[in-house]
Protein backbone atom coordinates (compact mmCIF):
# COMPACT_ATOMS: atom_id res chain seq x y z
CA UNK A 1 0.00 0.00 0.00
CA UNK A 2 1.27 3.91 -0.92
CA UNK A 3 0.37 5.92 1.86
CA UNK A 4 -1.81 9.06 0.31
CA UNK A 5 0.07 12.22 0.10
CA UNK A 6 -2.15 13.61 3.12
CA UNK A 7 -3.36 11.52 6.30
CA UNK A 8 -6.59 12.74 7.83
CA UNK A 9 -7.64 12.69 11.38
CA UNK A 10 -9.52 9.51 11.34
CA UNK A 11 -6.14 7.52 9.89
CA UNK A 12 -4.20 8.93 12.68
CA UNK A 13 -7.09 8.22 15.07
CA UNK A 14 -7.17 4.37 14.03
CA UNK A 15 -3.21 3.84 14.30
CA UNK A 16 -3.36 5.29 17.78
CA UNK A 17 -6.57 3.06 18.49
CA UNK A 18 -4.77 -0.07 16.94
CA UNK A 19 -7.34 -0.48 14.34
CA UNK A 20 -5.04 -0.80 11.42
CA UNK A 21 -3.52 -4.36 9.98
CA UNK A 22 0.31 -5.07 10.44
CA UNK A 23 0.98 -3.84 6.80
CA UNK A 24 -0.68 -0.73 7.09
CA UNK A 25 0.48 0.00 10.47
CA UNK A 26 4.20 -0.63 9.35
CA UNK A 27 3.51 1.65 6.14
CA UNK A 28 1.76 4.45 8.60
CA UNK A 29 4.52 4.74 10.56
CA UNK A 30 6.80 5.21 7.84
CA UNK A 31 4.79 7.98 7.02
CA UNK A 32 5.22 9.33 10.57
CA UNK A 33 8.92 9.62 10.31
CA UNK A 34 8.75 11.56 7.21
CA UNK A 35 6.20 13.71 8.24
CA UNK A 36 6.63 14.93 11.93
CA UNK A 37 3.93 17.56 12.10
CA UNK A 38 1.27 14.11 12.03
CA UNK A 39 3.88 12.14 13.92
CA UNK A 40 3.24 15.47 16.79
CA UNK A 41 -0.69 14.66 16.54
CA UNK A 42 -0.49 11.34 16.87
CA UNK A 43 1.50 11.74 20.24
CA UNK A 44 -0.77 14.42 21.34
CA UNK A 45 -3.50 11.98 20.59
CA UNK A 46 -1.90 9.34 22.43
CA UNK A 47 -1.49 11.27 25.40
CA UNK A 48 -5.29 12.23 25.75
CA UNK A 49 -5.89 8.81 25.18
CA UNK A 50 -3.71 7.98 28.60
CA UNK A 51 -5.22 10.71 30.43
CA UNK A 52 -9.15 9.65 29.64
CA UNK A 53 -8.13 6.04 30.42
CA UNK A 54 -6.62 7.43 33.76
CA UNK A 55 -9.34 9.49 34.90
CA UNK A 56 -12.15 6.84 33.63
CA UNK A 57 -11.20 3.71 34.05
CA UNK A 58 -12.38 3.62 37.89
CA UNK A 59 -15.35 4.89 37.42
CA UNK A 60 -16.06 1.80 34.44
CA UNK A 61 -14.59 -0.23 37.32
CA UNK A 62 -17.48 0.43 39.76
CA UNK A 63 -20.33 -1.60 41.07
CA UNK A 64 -23.55 -0.83 38.80
CA UNK A 65 -25.61 1.72 41.54
CA UNK A 66 -28.45 -0.51 42.50
CA UNK A 67 -31.62 2.25 42.25
CA UNK A 68 -29.95 2.01 38.67
CA UNK A 69 -29.78 -1.53 38.41
CA UNK A 70 -33.49 -1.51 39.39
CA UNK A 71 -34.49 0.99 36.76
CA UNK A 72 -33.40 -0.77 33.72
CA UNK A 73 -34.81 -4.47 35.44
CA UNK A 74 -37.45 -2.48 35.65
CA UNK A 75 -38.15 -0.89 32.19
CA UNK A 76 -36.96 -4.91 30.58
CA UNK A 77 -38.92 -6.19 32.89
CA UNK A 78 -42.11 -4.03 31.58
CA UNK A 79 -41.55 -4.84 28.16
CA UNK A 80 -41.30 -8.60 28.61
CA UNK A 81 -44.71 -8.49 30.42
CA UNK A 82 -46.53 -6.30 27.54
CA UNK A 83 -45.35 -8.94 24.98
CA UNK A 84 -46.45 -11.52 27.06
CA UNK A 85 -49.81 -9.64 27.18
CA UNK A 86 -49.80 -9.44 23.42
CA UNK A 87 -48.85 -13.17 23.05
CA UNK A 88 -51.61 -14.21 26.09
CA UNK A 89 -54.36 -11.88 24.23
CA UNK A 90 -53.56 -13.83 21.03
CA UNK A 91 -53.91 -17.04 21.81
CA UNK A 92 -57.32 -16.55 24.04
CA UNK A 93 -58.59 -15.55 20.76
CA UNK A 94 -57.55 -17.72 18.81
CA UNK A 95 -58.96 -20.45 21.23
CA UNK A 96 -62.31 -18.87 21.67
CA UNK A 97 -62.59 -18.65 18.18
CA UNK A 98 -61.77 -22.42 17.06
CA UNK A 99 -63.77 -23.48 19.93
CA UNK A 100 -66.87 -21.62 19.21
CA UNK A 101 -70.03 -21.11 21.05
CA UNK A 102 -69.97 -18.61 24.55
CA UNK A 103 -68.61 -18.90 27.86
CA UNK A 104 -65.13 -19.25 29.56
CA UNK A 105 -61.81 -20.64 27.17
CA UNK A 106 -58.59 -20.51 29.13
CA UNK A 107 -55.70 -18.54 27.10
CA UNK A 108 -52.48 -18.41 29.71
CA UNK A 109 -52.64 -19.05 33.03
CA UNK A 110 -50.37 -19.11 35.87
CA UNK A 111 -51.58 -19.09 39.11
CA UNK A 112 -54.90 -19.96 38.22
CA UNK A 113 -57.82 -19.52 41.08
CA UNK A 114 -61.41 -19.57 40.76
CA UNK A 115 -61.02 -16.18 42.51
CA UNK A 116 -59.77 -14.86 39.62
CA UNK A 117 -62.91 -16.01 37.79
CA UNK A 118 -64.71 -14.39 39.93
CA UNK A 119 -63.16 -11.20 39.89
CA UNK A 120 -64.13 -11.22 36.17
CA UNK A 121 -67.65 -11.70 36.12
CA UNK A 122 -67.89 -8.91 38.72
CA UNK A 123 -65.81 -6.83 36.35
CA UNK A 124 -68.31 -7.64 33.67
CA UNK A 125 -72.08 -7.58 35.92
CA UNK A 126 -70.78 -4.11 36.61
CA UNK A 127 -70.17 -2.96 33.26
CA UNK A 128 -73.53 -4.48 32.56
CA UNK A 129 -75.20 -2.08 35.29
CA UNK A 130 -73.95 0.74 34.38
CA UNK A 131 -72.87 0.89 31.06
CA UNK A 132 -76.80 0.95 30.07
CA UNK A 133 -76.97 4.17 32.31
CA UNK A 134 -77.99 7.26 30.85
CA UNK A 135 -77.66 10.37 33.70
CA UNK A 136 -76.21 7.90 36.41
CA UNK A 137 -73.57 6.16 34.59
CA UNK A 138 -70.86 7.53 36.44
CA UNK A 139 -69.89 8.90 40.64
CA UNK A 140 -67.66 11.76 39.35
CA UNK A 141 -67.24 13.15 35.41
CA UNK A 142 -64.60 13.49 33.27
CA UNK A 143 -64.56 17.09 33.81
CA UNK A 144 -63.07 16.15 37.37
CA UNK A 145 -60.51 13.69 36.37
CA UNK A 146 -57.90 14.79 38.93
CA UNK A 147 -60.24 14.50 42.12
CA UNK A 148 -61.99 11.49 40.33
CA UNK A 149 -58.12 9.38 40.08
CA UNK A 150 -57.00 10.64 43.40
CA UNK A 151 -60.05 9.65 45.60
CA UNK A 152 -60.26 5.98 43.99
CA UNK A 153 -56.36 5.68 44.49
CA UNK A 154 -56.77 6.55 48.02
CA UNK A 155 -59.26 3.99 48.54
CA UNK A 156 -57.83 1.53 46.81
CA UNK A 157 -54.12 1.83 48.73
CA UNK A 158 -52.21 2.71 45.60
CA UNK A 159 -51.56 5.16 42.80
CA UNK A 160 -54.00 5.04 39.85
CA UNK A 161 -54.42 6.73 36.61
CA UNK A 162 -57.21 6.63 34.48
CA UNK A 163 -56.69 5.18 31.28
CA UNK A 164 -55.52 7.47 28.16
CA UNK A 165 -57.40 5.86 25.11
CA UNK A 166 -57.80 8.20 22.53
CA UNK A 167 -56.01 6.56 20.08
CA UNK A 168 -58.69 4.25 20.14
CA UNK A 169 -61.62 6.90 19.83
CA UNK A 170 -62.65 6.12 23.07
CA UNK A 171 -63.24 9.41 25.92
CA UNK A 172 -63.50 9.07 29.46
CA UNK A 173 -67.03 9.52 30.62
CA UNK A 174 -65.28 9.42 34.36
CA UNK A 175 -65.72 7.01 36.65
CA UNK A 176 -67.13 5.43 40.16
CA UNK A 177 -66.35 3.50 43.22
CA UNK A 178 -67.50 -0.06 44.01
CA UNK A 179 -67.65 -2.69 46.45
CA UNK A 180 -65.38 -5.85 45.59
CA UNK A 181 -66.21 -8.95 48.63
CA UNK A 182 -66.06 -5.85 51.17
CA UNK A 183 -62.87 -4.18 49.57
CA UNK A 184 -62.91 -0.90 47.06
CA UNK A 185 -63.04 -1.34 43.39
CA UNK A 186 -62.57 1.20 40.62
CA UNK A 187 -64.17 1.76 37.81
CA UNK A 188 -63.55 3.63 34.79
CA UNK A 189 -66.23 4.04 31.85
CA UNK A 190 -65.31 5.58 28.10
CA UNK A 191 -67.19 6.39 25.23
CA UNK A 192 -66.46 6.42 21.82
CA UNK A 193 -68.03 8.72 18.64
CA UNK A 194 -71.10 5.84 18.07
CA UNK A 195 -72.02 5.74 21.71
CA UNK A 196 -70.31 2.67 22.40
CA UNK A 197 -69.05 2.18 26.09
CA UNK A 198 -66.32 0.04 27.33
CA UNK A 199 -65.29 -0.02 31.09
CA UNK A 200 -61.87 -0.63 32.96
CA UNK A 201 -62.04 -2.19 36.54
CA UNK A 202 -59.69 -2.41 39.16
CA UNK A 203 -59.31 -3.79 42.64
CA UNK A 204 -55.80 -4.24 44.30
CA UNK A 205 -54.13 -7.19 43.95
CA UNK A 206 -51.30 -8.48 46.45
CA UNK A 207 -49.64 -11.85 45.35
CA UNK A 208 -47.54 -13.48 43.23
CA UNK A 209 -49.87 -15.31 40.35
CA UNK A 210 -50.25 -13.45 37.19
CA UNK A 211 -53.03 -14.87 34.51
CA UNK A 212 -54.55 -13.61 31.41
CA UNK A 213 -58.31 -14.70 30.53
CA UNK A 214 -61.17 -14.11 28.32
CA UNK A 215 -64.70 -13.79 28.75
CA UNK A 216 -67.01 -13.86 26.67
CA UNK A 217 -71.05 -13.81 27.45
CA UNK A 218 -73.93 -12.64 25.35
CA UNK A 219 -72.13 -10.14 23.09
CA UNK A 220 -70.19 -8.48 25.99
CA UNK A 221 -66.60 -9.68 25.90
CA UNK A 222 -63.83 -9.07 28.94
CA UNK A 223 -60.04 -9.13 29.07
CA UNK A 224 -58.22 -9.46 32.44
CA UNK A 225 -55.28 -9.41 33.88
CA UNK A 226 -53.47 -9.95 37.40
CA UNK A 227 -50.43 -8.19 37.98
CA UNK A 228 -49.31 -6.98 41.64
CA UNK A 229 -50.81 -4.17 43.02
CA UNK A 230 -53.73 -4.93 41.29
CA UNK A 231 -56.29 -6.73 39.09
CA UNK A 232 -57.84 -5.01 35.77
CA UNK A 233 -60.95 -6.33 33.26
CA UNK A 234 -61.54 -4.45 30.41
CA UNK A 235 -65.30 -4.49 29.43
CA UNK A 236 -67.11 -4.07 26.16
CA UNK A 237 -69.86 -4.49 23.66
CA UNK A 238 -66.84 -4.98 21.04
CA UNK A 239 -65.41 -6.90 18.83
CA UNK A 240 -62.44 -8.94 20.70
CA UNK A 241 -59.87 -8.06 18.56
CA UNK A 242 -60.86 -4.44 19.12
CA UNK A 243 -60.82 -4.93 22.86
CA UNK A 244 -57.10 -6.57 22.92
CA UNK A 245 -55.81 -3.56 20.83
CA UNK A 246 -57.44 -1.15 23.87
CA UNK A 247 -56.25 -3.69 26.91
CA UNK A 248 -52.41 -2.77 24.97
CA UNK A 249 -53.81 0.64 25.28
CA UNK A 250 -54.97 0.24 29.07
CA UNK A 251 -52.01 -1.66 29.88
CA UNK A 252 -49.23 0.71 28.29
CA UNK A 253 -51.23 3.69 30.26
CA UNK A 254 -51.30 2.27 33.58
CA UNK A 255 -48.03 0.63 33.99
CA UNK A 256 -45.60 3.49 32.32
Amino acid sequence: MTPPKTMTDSDLNAYVDGELDARTRLEMEAWLNEHPEDALRVSEYQRQKTELHLSYDPILAEAIPAEMRETVLHARNRTVRKVWLQAAAAVALLLIGAGGGWGWRDALIEGKTDRNLAFATRAAGAHRVYAREVRHAVEVKADQEAHLVKWLSKRLGNPLRAPGLQPAGYQLVGGRLLPDLGKSAAQFMYEDSAKRRITVYIRAYQGKDIAFRFMDNAGTATFYWIESPFAYALTGAIPRGELLKVANLVYDSLTR
